[in-house]
């Protein structure tokens, strides 16, 4: 029997060539995802059994990502526990984040769905779900 596909990758183009200290790189280190590759660009960070690329070059138009245009609209990941949820949303500022939906979380996708919808300067949205 084959089974269903998996992620393999996830590929985003961001704005200007990701770097040290940039909003992503704060949340992917916090999140524990190691950066494995670089290049003029590019990095490449591990994410469970797949990986993430962000990356710019000349082909990248506009200056800002918009969520709500055809497209991706937001980046899912699941942690294990609630508790590194909430230890993320604590770090936001530092990260370089906002909390989306405050009024409601973590409750905001529903009442049995503990999740933080984060996003940056650049328009980007990323949910941090708890898998407990």
């Amino acid at each position: 029997m084959e089974l269903g596909p998996s992620l393999h990758h996830l590929e985003i183009w961001v704005p200007r060539p990701p770097q040290t200290g940039d909003t992503w790189d704060r949340l992917l280190a916090a999140l524990g995802c190691a950066m494995t590759q670089e290049w003029q660009g590019g990095r490449r960070y591990e994410l469970g059994a797949g990986y993430l690329v962000l990356e710019s070059g000349p082909d990248v138009r506009g200056a800002r990502h918009e969520r709500q245009a055809p497209g991706v609209n937001h980046v899912a990941l699941e942690l294990s526990t609630r508790a590194h949820v909430d230890r993320v949303v604590e770090q936001l500022p530092e990260l370089g984040w906002e909390l989306l939906f405050s009024d409601a979380h973590p409750w905001a996708g529903g009442p049995n769905y503990y999740a933080a919808y984060l996003e940056n300067a650049d328009g980007y949205e990323v949910e941090l779900v708890a898998k407990e």
